[in-house]
């Protein structure tokens, strides 16, 4: 992950020069974008259009690579709240630039939102999403493996800083179960690997909002599996569980969400982001105990309540 912000001025005319080299744009411009966790985002001008640009390193980068067939399979088929992607002067999707891969797109106006007012509009245009046919796409698939928990723990041997350690020892019964949650409901839901769909992963996140309309941007982490990925965020919501199945059936999908498959994604989802947290402390130096913090005592703790009383 790296910051567009401490980019100097040498650095943005490289990456001017590269634009200019191998897209067909011309940029008067370049600022950040502040936009999106992951990778360095900026913000293209050139004369009256504006364009937006994000490069990935390390290892999300494969995942960010294998993303732009996916989005353009979905504009093939008429998906066009999502980001469109500017295709090089030779008609590829995306760039090797400085050891990360580039990729332009055209910019989005709006507010980045996350509420209760913009869940409807989010699940309508995830669902026209899961309309589409993935044929021909490569594309990873869900395997409902408990990975994540064991990846946390093997990370977390690796920890030196006090801090750090004593915040993961006052909640290590918390993390405990948690991990044997992630175990049970991953052997559960392994023997019925069907409904898979393409999903985004992050939808609430990266919605934009402007004037009336609705679009998803940042799909850079797709992957083949139940729709219970994309809603398992606001499970403990009943409304928003009726509107998400609401837009299954007006979009014509014949599914109902799953108790074991939701309980997976959070608990699946709450050592994902304590890994990128540590990947975070391992790849920067940086000192990550008070968003950490944060993060052990905060919005995950709703969802994994109502698992707990719910889905045992």
């Amino acid at each position: 992950m790296f910051s567009s912000i401490t980019r100097d001025e040498e650095y943005r005319q490289r990456l001017r020069d590269f634009i200019v080299e191998n897209y067909p744009l011309w940029p008067a411009a370049i600022t950040p974008a502040r936009r999106g966790y992951f990778g360095e985002t900026w913000r293209i001008a050139c004369g009256a259009d504006s364009f937006f640009a994000k490069l990935v390193h390390g290892y999300h980068a494969a995942r960010y690579q294998q993303s732009f067939a996916v989005i353009e399979h979905l504009y093939a088929h008429r998906i066009d709240c999502i980001s469109r992607i500017v295709k090089t002067r030779g008609g590829a999707l995306y760039c090797e630039f400085e050891g990360g891969i580039l990729g332009l797109f055209d910019w989005i106006e709006g507010e980045n939102r996350e509420d209760d007012s913009t869940k409807p509009c989010e699940y309508q245009i995830l669902a026209r999403v899961y309309a589409v046919d993935p044929a021909g796409l490569e594309i990873a698939r869900e395997d409902f493996s408990p990975r994540a928990a064991d990846r946390f723990y093997e990370q977390w041997a690796r920890v030196e800083d006090e801090t750090i350690l004593a915040l993961l020892e006052s909640k290590r019964e918390d993390i405990g179960i948690g991990a044997r949650q992630l175990r049970r409901f991953a052997q559960l839901c392994r023997d019925d690997l069907s409904g898979f769909v393409i999903t985004h992963g992050d939808a609430g996140g990266n919605v934009l909002v402007h004037k009336n309309e609705y679009h998803i941007v940042d799909s850079d982490d797709p992957l083949l599996a139940p729709p219970e990925r994309d809603a398992w965020f606001w499970m403990h919501r009943p409304w928003a569980m009726r509107a998400f199945h609401d837009a299954l059936r007006q979009n014509g999908i014949a599914y109902t969400l799953r108790p074991e498959r939701l309980a997976y994604y959070c608990y699946h989802m709450y050592f994902y982001y304590l890994n990128e947290f540590l990947n975070t402390y391992f790849e920067l130096g940086n000192v990550v105990s008070a968003p950490l913090s944060e993060y052990l005592d905060g919005w995950m703790n709703d969802n994994r309540a109502f698992c707990e009383r719910n889905m045992q």
